[in-house]
């Protein structure tokens, strides 16, 4: 977008005629400034650039070839991957819906839909929101809940990110705009969009829908954990199946309140010989990753501070009726993943037609 304030629109449909009706349409709106792209998929993969272009509009069937424009969208983007896109689509077929999405369109748009509407989707994808009608979120939704969850290159998921990703994540499962998060945030909206292209490029996906469904399974995880962690009987929560594989998925992906809840519950069993060798396992994953954050925070804090957590903790003990394991009542706190803390000996430390999320 220039200084004058108009968002620059290119709109590539099936034909030259159809590509300038559009064009002549999307003019009357006067936020948009509208150029046009010569008919055909080879005019768009030879352009030498899009800086010039806020939003592309571009048409599901190039070259009179139904589904061409997925594939020249796939191409545009892996040499321009910060390009927006809308799909003109003249199916809403869920499995049109869904290749849209993967081709790396930020909107699907169905050509029986009213121009004013295409305006108004155009400028909430410059905005940075996904654009998506509430049956078309629906096949999305569906597609995740029967197809293997979207896993990122490290194994660790989303506790690649740190805590101020991790916020920019919520208020994008949440649907809110660049801008909107950068209100929140207290931040610019230049931050919040370099705050999201590191988070695409650390966890190995490309658009805001990937992100969501990241979002959307690892998260169903970890509460599942969380839900097991905070009731006094782990046994009796994790012993149905579905809730107890969520929870395993949680802990290998990392999420350290699932290891913690899985060490209960197969200290708490007793069902065969491999519960106490489990329980072990998971006790040392998570001893060991409490021991690094506790050494770390440490760094962070002068001795006068030390001490002083060093006490909270012996009062925490004192009021609560709880002794330390340990021969000394020396301890510190640990901060966890969740922001919540736990105590541990201090010798352990040695050793989420409108934009999506906002339906109609």
């Amino acid at each position: 977008m220039r200084q004058d304030g108009l968002i620059r629109v290119l709109v590539c449909d099936n034909t030259r005629v159809y590509t300038q009706l559009l064009a002549d349409e999307l003019k009357r709106d006067g936020t948009l400034q509208v150029t046009t792209s010569a008919s055909g998929a080879e005019t768009l993969i030879t352009r030498p650039s899009f800086s010039d272009v806020d939003v592309l509009v571009i048409s599901s069937t190039l070259d009179e070839q139904p589904g061409r424009g997925f594939g020249v969208l796939r191409s545009l983007r892996a040499s321009n991957p910060k390009i927006r896109a809308v799909m003109l689509l003249d199916s809403s077929k869920g499995a049109t819906i869904l290749e849209a999405f993967r081709a790396g369109a930020r909107g699907v748009f169905c050509t029986r839909q009213s121009v004013e509407a295409l305006s108004k989707c155009v400028r909430k994808v410059f905005e940075g929101q996904i654009w998506a009608n509430t049956p078309q979120v629906e096949i999305l939704l569906e597609a995740l809940a029967s197809s293997h969850d979207i896993r990122a290159v490290d194994g660790r998921g989303l506790n690649l990110l740190s805590k101020r990703e991790m916020e920019v994540v919520r208020c994008v499962a949440q649907g809110m705009s660049n801008r909107e998060i950068a209100e929140k945030l207290h931040v610019s909206q230049h931050t919040v969009k370099n705050s999201l292209f590191r988070i695409f490029d650390k966890l190995g996906v490309s658009n805001r829908v990937e992100l969501l469904f990241m979002t959307l399974s690892q998260e169903r995880y970890a509460q599942a954990a969380l839900h097991c962690l905070i009731d006094e009987c782990a046994y009796m929560t994790l012993r149905e199946e579905a809730t107890l594989i969520a929870c395993q998925k949680a802990a290998d992906q990392g999420v350290l309140i699932a290891q913690v809840a899985l060490a209960q519950f197969y200290a708490s069993r007793h069902a065969s010989s491999s519960d106490a060798l489990n329980a072990f396992l998971w006790y040392s994953i998570a001893s060991e990753r409490i021991a690094r954050a506790s050494a770390d925070a440490a760094k962070r804090l002068t001795m006068d501070q030390i001490l002083q957590a060093e006490q909270m903790v012996v009062d925490w003990r004192s009021k609560n009726g709880k002794t330390s394991p340990q021969t000394t009542t020396n301890a510190g706190p640990v901060p966890l993943d969740a922001d919540e803390t736990i105590c541990r000996p201090r010798s352990s430390a040695k050793s989420s037609q409108t934009p999506l999320g906002v339906l109609a």
